[in-house]
């Protein structure tokens, strides 16, 4: 970093402007990309989803809570786990302080996961976390939903729409889904891999300082839960 190029205040400004101009094209695809999503046709939900929760069983329905647009974070947490993935971990770091807006704006937001509830429940208090947290245990919903996967998938390209391997039972994702006036749910969008960097908060920031995320081809290496860096 000490190599790095160092220029007088006058031609600094002119190569931020420069890049400025590179920023704002950049904001514009981001936007049309963003229509585009928005108008991807839907596909309705057909299955009965039920999940454990807090409020104890509740189906996909319910997880609405009374507005029209759900998103799900698919937190890798398999059945025999004894604590979450800890790059899901990193991005849930992100979710609490966000949750109050989104519902504002007609939004819910839920994480679900293999694990049982009582296993997701007790980590969640560990990391001081408050989102809704539901446990997809005796359903599909994370294999239908493309964020878990049978041995014989692990090492086929089934994940992000055929384009990976998931190379283990559990992978991270997003799922957004709608319900309308009547009462039908629909799914609208899932992502997943690179496709949910937009989600941490942290990763955002370390976008703009000088070594960047500094991570050389380790992608998240150094990433540890909240309560295990060392000072």
């Amino acid at each position: 970093m000490s190599e790095h190029e160092v220029v007088e205040h006058e031609e600094w400004v002119e190569k931020r402007k420069d890049l400025l101009k590179r920023e704002k094209e950049f904001t514009r695809l981001r936007d049309e990309l963003s229509r585009h999503r928005r108008d991807l046709p839907w596909e309705p939900v057909e299955n009965d989803y039920v999940f454990v929760g807090p409020n104890g069983e509740e189906t996909l329905a319910d997880l609405f809570e009374g507005r029209s647009q759900l998103v799900v974070y698919h937190f890798m947490f398999g059945p025999d786990d004894d604590a979450g993935c800890k790059s899901c971990s990193f991005w849930a770091d992100s979710f609490e302080p966000n949750v109050v807006h989104l519902n504002a704006r007609d939004v819910s937001f839920v994480a679900i996961s293999r694990a049982p509830f009582d296993k997701l429940a007790a980590y969640r208090k560990r990391m001081g976390w408050s989102f809704k947290w539901l446990s997809s245990s005796e359903n599909d919903f994370n294999f239908d939903y493309g964020a878990s996967f049978s041995p014989a998938e692990e090492k086929s390209p089934v994940y992000n729409y055929g384009s990976l391997s998931p190379g283990g039972p559990e992978r991270e994702g997003l799922s957004v889904f709608y319900r309308d006036e009547q009462g039908s749910v629909f799914h609208t969008y899932s992502s997943y891999a690179r496709g949910i960097d937009l989600l941490n908060t942290a990763y955002n920031y370390l976008d703009l300082v000088p070594k960047g995320r500094d991570e050389d081809g380790r992608s998240q290496f150094w990433v540890r839960r909240r309560d295990e860096y060392v000072a």
